[in-house]
């Protein structure tokens, strides 16, 4: 598997109070904007499917908006139930007000 870098979305697109959602191949991702950092989080909580772009960011935490698990943006944890599995966290670079995020992609594709 290769790492590859793709174009997501502008800086300026993402609000910090509010997850922008994003969908790479078949990732669906949630950027969010820390303390004018740039994240990149799977966008589906580990507990139920629920979109964490319909969450809400409370300082570096998201909350899912179905049963109120929370993680940290920046690494994925969860800090409450009912989740008791992270998320996974995408590699990001901000170049020129572009913002990338690094997945992996299949050998040929």
């Amino acid at each position: 598997m290769n790492q590859v870098w793709h174009k997501v979305a502008r800086e300026d697109e993402i609000d910090p109070d509010e997850p922008l959602r994003i969908r790479v191949g078949d990732a669906q991702i949630a950027l969010c904007k820390v303390d004018g950092t740039v994240y990149a989080i799977d966008n589906i909580c580990t507990h139920e499917f629920a979109e964490l772009s319909d969450g809400f960011i409370e300082g570096d935490c998201i909350e899912c908006p179905l049963h109120q698990a929370q993680f940290h943006i920046p690494t994925g944890k969860v800090m409450s139930a009912p989740a008791d599995e992270d998320l996974a966290v995408y590699a990001v670079k901000v170049e020129d007000g572009d913002v990338y995020v690094q997945l992996e992609q299949a050998s040929g594709a």
